[in-house]
């Protein structure tokens, strides 16, 4: 997992290796519906609406969340961009950050599939946003990601 800081905007790169075919991972991570399975459990996540149809571009998914303290947040993505397969992108159209443009990439590799997230974040509040990053936001969008890399690994195996 990397973290780049680029002006205000910063980013979170991640890349897993997964022991399954590219056509099994994008069934299972293009489906809205299993967000819930690969978030930590503390984090209540559910889904208000969107998820019933396959990912499509102009896909609008609320859920609610409860990332800290407790504190039920209401989120909105439209999913922008959809190659079957290949990639899509998500984007924040209402919730915690001031910017949120997160890119999901699948390719087939020798023995499975690598997955690849690039996320560009910005927070809101400014200089206050700007100091919660090291000490509350960066460390918890770690522990989702490090949780999500664990789930992926008792779903479907680890790489070797």
């Amino acid at each position: 997992m990397d973290f780049s800081t680029k002006g205000k905007v910063y980013r979170l790169s991640s890349k897993q290796n997964l022991p399954i075919t590219l056509e099994e991972a994008w069934q299972f991570l293009s489906s809205p519906k299993n967000l819930k399975t690969i978030t930590p459990g503390y984090m209540s996540f559910d889904i208000i609406s969107g998820a019933e149809k396959p990912m499509f571009a102009g896909q609008i998914i609320q859920y609610i969340v409860t990332p800290v303290l407790g504190i039920k947040t209401h989120w909105v993505t439209e999913i922008t961009h959809v190659e079957d397969r290949h990639y899509f992108v998500d984007e924040q159209r209402f919730g915690p950050y001031a910017l949120w443009h997160h890119k999901h990439f699948l390719k087939e590799i020798e023995g499975g599939v690598e997955m690849e997230d690039i996320i560009d974040y910005k927070i809101p509040f400014g200089f206050l946003g700007r100091l919660l990053h090291p000490v509350l936001v960066k460390p918890k969008l770690t522990e989702i990601f490090n949780h999500r890399t664990q789930k992926l690994n008792e779903l479907f195996g680890n790489f070797n």
